[in-house]
């Protein structure tokens, strides 16, 4: 498959051994009998993802976030912009400083985006865009950029479908590898995402991972992504990932397609719904 447009972008198991006060001989005894995570059990798997990632609860606690994000294409042009969430109502902003990809790339000047929830609102130079495509194409881009923040918590949202299909080795890593999905009747959506992650069974941290994008036309698994992790106040976040598109015969390059780097990660900013596009520099 080949790709001439960039594409649009955006469990807890508890393993704890029973407290013993006892001699040392019993407590080797208790961790000898202590439960196992079955790397093939799919609900275990995504329960071991999300404590390993932090937690959904401990990140909720932390109300907001607020980082700088730059999105670049391998032949230079980028989307660079500050981005807040608010995790209880996923209500999610954006102030664009460059805008050459995804958002208005033959316009100039300052771009936001707001997604209050229910609809999303546009501005450039402070002037609102009342142009249906443009609105829509924020609101994906609002909604995939939050999903791509929290996704770890995200693959166990009502209505998932999560199937273990066995292993993958990669840099002498042996993944667990799950395809999960969506229940159209439940997301109310003909085609929904899917993706086929590799869990590293040492970290339980999605290392790796291939999805399809039906809002842009891609419905099969093709585009391969790749994390790396950096723990910011106790939650580990994909603050650098890169993708790759396979061209007309399916094969993937070794220089990404895109990168994404996030930086200047900052929680409990104080954001509500009235606050949160106000930005100051």
């Amino acid at each position: 498959m080949h790709f001439k447009k960039p594409f649009l972008l955006a469990i807890v198991i508890l393993l704890n051994l029973t407290a013993c006060k006892e001699k040392k001989s019993q407590i080797t005894e208790e961790k000898d009998t202590a439960p196992k995570l079955d790397l093939t059990d799919p609900s275990a798997l995504l329960a071991a993802v999300e404590k390993a990632h932090g937690g959904w609860n401990h990140l909720r606690s932390k109300n907001d976030v607020e980082y700088h994000y730059e999105y670049t294409m391998s032949e230079g042009a980028a989307d660079i912009s500050t981005e807040r969430y608010i995790f209880d109502d996923e209500i999610s902003f954006g102030h664009y400083t460059r805008h050459e990809i995804n958002t208005l790339p033959t316009e100039n000047g300052i771009v936001t985006h707001l997604f209050d929830g229910k609809k999303t609102k546009i501005t450039l130079n402070g002037s609102t865009i009342e142009k249906e495509r443009t609105i829509a194409l924020a609101e994906f881009v609002r909604r995939a950029n939050y999903f791509w923040f929290v996704m770890p918590y995200k693959l166990n949202d009502p209505g998932t479908i999560a199937k273990y299909i066995g292993t993958e080795v990669y840099n002498d890593i042996t993944y667990s590898k799950l395809e999960v999905t969506y229940d159209p009747a439940t997301t109310g959506k003909a085609e929904n995402d899917i993706y086929i992650l590799h869990i590293n069974p040492a970290t339980l941290l999605i290392d790796r991972f291939y999805f399809s994008l039906p809002f842009a036309g891609i419905n099969a698994p093709v585009i391969l992504a790749e994390y790396t992790y950096e723990m910011v106040e106790g939650q580990k976040l994909a603050t650098n990932r890169i993708y790759f598109l396979p061209d007309a015969k399916g094969a993937y390059g070794e220089s990404p397609s895109i990168t994404q780097a996030l930086s200047q990660i900052k929680f409990n900013n104080g954001f509500t719904d009235k606050n949160i596009i106000s930005v100051t520099k």
